[in-house]
């Protein structure tokens, strides 16, 4: 007979981290993520009323693309939403980060349950009073015949209607969108146009107005090796940068997989 194999123990729950601890971890996290994205910030800690940790970003070297103080916007939420996914593991207290553009974030409102209705109070009905019968009415002699009026002509039937005119697209192309230059914009999008061609690297920007992005598509024409065009569709749409001879990421580059690797 085979010996039996005896099922392993569940790994013990981790301990829970101290404030201080938890404060450091998120501090980590967050400077290699900024880091990573080419956007170092100062970060503000503070302790929400709900138990949650306020994180402020005060970027170093400028605001990202399609981020302004004091509201929110698609990058940070992306950032948010990463972050505590890296935090919120198995086996490990659960305490959510909220993030703000330049200033602390408001804690989240928790919705209370409405009251429930009053049961309606039963009233009393008073008994109803008998109705008298109704006076009898003298006898009417029927109306005589009338004619039934003669029947019109047909009318003859109306027309088609013309079909209705094409539905507008859901986006203009930027392309055929005349703007102003804008020298600050157009020199950053040609230097990513360019790092995208000579890395290999796919790149693009989200959050822009439609003339930002016709700004931008105008700026990039004639940089070899990339092309850049716009995806999406309404809040969606960007500009993306698609590099001819696409590159690997190198592994230095890549968010680790376990938290012990951030101790090295």
């Amino acid at each position: 007979m085979s010996a039996t194999q005896t099922p392993s123990a569940p790994p013990a729950p981790s301990p829970a981290l101290s404030p201080g601890e938890f404060r450091a971890r998120v501090e980590r996290l967050l400077t290699d993520i900024l880091g990573l994205m080419g956007y170092p910030a100062r970060l503000e800690f503070q302790d929400a009323s709900d138990g949650s940790l306020a994180v402020a970003l005060h970027f170093e070297a400028g605001m990202p693309s399609g981020v302004e103080t004091g509201r929110r916007s698609q990058v940070v939420d992306s950032l948010q939403f990463l972050l505590n996914k890296m935090l919120h593991r198995p086996g490990v207290e659960r305490r959510w980060v909220l993030l703000g553009a330049g200033v602390l974030p408001e804690p989240r409102n928790r919705k209370e349950a409405p009251a429930p209705a009053p049961a309606p109070v039963p009233v009393a009905s008073a008994p109803p009073t008998p109705r008298p019968p109704p006076p009898a009415r003298a006898a009417v002699a029927p109306p005589a015949p009338v004619a039934a009026p003669a029947r019109p002509a047909k009318a003859a039937p109306a027309a088609p209607a013309a079909p209705a005119p094409a539905k507008r697209a859901m986006e203009a192309d930027e392309r055929t969108v005349e703007v102003a230059e804008d020298a600050a914009l157009a020199l950053a999008a040609r230097q990513l146009a360019e790092k995208a061609s000579s890395l290999g690297r796919f790149y693009a920007l989200a959050a822009m107005k439609m003339e930002d992005r016709a700004r931008v598509l105008k700026a990039v024409q004639g940089v070899p090796g990339v092309g850049v065009s716009g995806e999406g569709e309404g809040r969606c749409r960007r500009v993306v940068f698609t590099p001819d001879k696409p590159a690997p990421l190198p592994k230095r580059f890549l968010l680790p997989d376990d938290e012990d690797d951030f101790e090295d």
